[in-house]
């Protein structure tokens, strides 16, 4: 009789958890695909172990994994960390390995629209302009408004980094992006340029008076015998030194507690400077370049045109 043959039929590879999140990184092309997608691959490695077979894990262990480390994180961290997983098994699946499955009610979140922050331009003036405001206050709103610059750059200013004549100074930006074109400083941090507008150039004109060094916006008194500050933090003529991020913070709230929306951040008034330039017409390139963003994703947060904006957009529209 013939012998019969025998047809092997093709089975799943059976390879450990950290060989297969291994060999899907190391097929990413993009460095920071890589990165961010080994983010959540390798807390699964942690978790479950790298040393068992990918066929003895169960979806719901991936469940878990997901839950514990990113289930109270925002819907965008949540999607992503779910996607890379997600990816994994779909890529593993693909070259024929055995895989476990995401339980169904693993779902990608649904992400909120974000809320405009931005102030209206007549609140932004009320305040600034309030009897009841010092000259210190009024400059650092203006000057924060005017040039869409974040806080944190602002209040390190010393009197010799303003070029007064010119409306702009040089500010360390929070982005190292930038030193790739090789705007670094002795201390390498990355300098960038800021521009303000003539309310807060009368503004700093009041507030600097004759002082030709030192910080920009002191505080209201010296500080005490005991507490030591850096000479950059001091002004060599009154001895008083330099406004705090915290400071500053709790007096914007203060006066703006009774506001629509209040109290307000400083940062709000960077949202609403750019928020307003898009809304008069201002292109993205000229945007980017105000707000020293890097990625226009970014931006598109900030420029969400309000309501008033969306009524005489509409406007347009109406019988001539």
């Amino acid at each position: 009789m013939p012998t019969a043959s025998v047809i092997v039929l093709p089975t799943a590879r059976a390879l450990t958890v950290r060989r297969a999140v291994d060999d899907y990184c190391d097929q990413l092309r993009n460095p920071r695909t890589r990165k961010a997608y080994a983010i959540a691959l390798e807390r699964v490695v942690d978790v479950v172990g790298g040393h068992r077979l990918l066929t003895d894990v169960d979806g719901a262990e991936l469940a878990q994994v997901l839950e514990q480390a990113w289930g109270s994180a925002a819907a965008n961290t949540w999607n992503a960390r779910r996607a890379a997983i997600a990816s994994w098994l779909s890529w593993c699946q693909r070259r024929g390995d055995a895989i476990p499955s995401l339980p169904a009610d693993v779902r990608a979140e649904r992400v909120p629209v974000l809320v405009s922050r931005a102030r209206s331009r007549t609140a932004i003036d009320r305040v600034i302009s309030r009897r009841d405001v010092g000259v210190r206050e009024k400059a650092l709103w203006r000057m924060l408004y005017e040039t869409a610059a974040r806080a944190e750059e602002v209040l390190p200013l010393n009197v010799e980094d303003l070029n007064l004549a010119g409306r702009t100074a040089l500010v360390r930006g929070k982005s190292a992006g930038a030193r790739r074109r090789g705007a670094v400083d002795r201390d390498d941090f990355v300098l960038e340029p800021i521009f303000w507008d003539a309310g807060t150039a009368r503004l700093l004109s009041r507030l600097i008076g004759d002082r030709r060094s030192g910080p920009v916006f002191l505080t209201d008194r010296r500080p005490s015998p005991g507490r030591a500050r850096a000479e950059r933090d001091v002004d060599p003529l009154t001895g008083r030194g330099r406004l705090s991020y915290s400071r500053a913070a709790k007096m914007f709230g203060e006066a703006t507690a009774g506001e629509r929306g209040g109290p307000w951040g400083l940062h709000d008034l960077r949202h609403s400077a750019l928020t307003h330039l898009g809304e008069a017409g201002a292109s993205l390139p000229l945007l980017m370049a105000k707000s020293r963003h890097r990625k226009l994703e970014t931006l598109r947060i900030y420029v969400r045109p309000g309501a008033a904006a969306m009524s005489d957009l509409t406007s347009l529209l109406g019988p001539r």
